[in-house]
């Protein structure tokens, strides 16, 4: 397949479900934990090419609220590759003209990693070629009822409350909805998942573990978008 060949339409905004790390770890024999840091260095691969095609904002699901119940050690394990991550790459996405931005939860991460995060965005706050989305310590449901409350607190009209304006309550408040949501390692659910957010976008699962989630993969899944007829649940004139 020539991943060069033009697109009649790209995505303006990518969601991007990184699944199966684990799996390809035990595949090639090595500890779970390798394969999230295997997957994490594939980010940035990722990234590159989806700059190449034009995509302008990418939300990428790093760590679900759900995940803490995974066991002790992996979760430490994954707190750290982020911090190793923040350390080692921002710099690198700031010159490269990325904006960073947090999805999710501070609270329940270390001081020191609340900090990492909250530097990183700051660091590349005007930065305007591609948004990168981190969702970390996210989750959809919560996310919503996050939200409502806010909206609660500020005394809000309830006869004044509508879509536009709890999308505004949510994280990715100002940012366009995803056109595409890609989810790696074949399964076929949101995970909670920008569950507000994806209420129109188009659904795109490929059986390639993330780790090996190339160029050429996210070519296939730009193509079958392009593929696509969108109609919003309005009839095509």
């Amino acid at each position: 397949m020539d991943a060069t060949e033009p697109l009649s339409s790209i995505p303006y905004h990518i969601g991007i479900i990184m699944d199966g790390n684990g799996r390809w770890a035990r595949e090639h024999g090595l500890p779970r934990l390798e394969g999230h840091r295997v997957g994490t260095e594939n980010i940035r691969r990722v990234l590159e090419a989806c700059g190449e095609y034009g995509v302008k904002i990418v939300t990428i699901y790093a760590f679900s609220t759900e995940n803490w119940q995974r066991p002790l050690e992996e979760v430490r394990g994954l707190m750290g590759i982020l911090e190793r991550v923040l350390d080692s790459e921002v710099k690198n996405l700031h010159r490269e003209g990325v904006k960073l931005r947090h999805v999710g939860e501070l609270e329940g991460l270390s001081d020191k990693l609340q900090q990492a995060v909250l530097d990183a965005t700051e660091l590349t706050k005007d930065n305007d070629r591609l948004i990168l989305n981190v969702a970390f310590n996210y989750g959809g449901r919560s996310e919503i009822v996050r939200g409502v409350r806010k909206l609660m607190e500020e005394n809000v009209d309830p006869a004044n409350v509508d879509e536009e304006s709890l999308s505004d309550y949510l994280y990715t408040a100002g940012l366009p909805d995803p056109d595409l949501i890609i989810r790696t390692g074949g399964e076929m659910r949101l995970s909670n998942f920008l569950i507000w957010q994806s209420a129109y976008s188009e659904y795109y699962s490929t059986p390639t573990y993330w780790p090996d989630f190339d160029k050429e993969e996210l070519y296939k899944a730009l193509r079958a978008y392009a593929q696509r007829d969108r109609r919003f649940g309005r009839l095509k004139v």
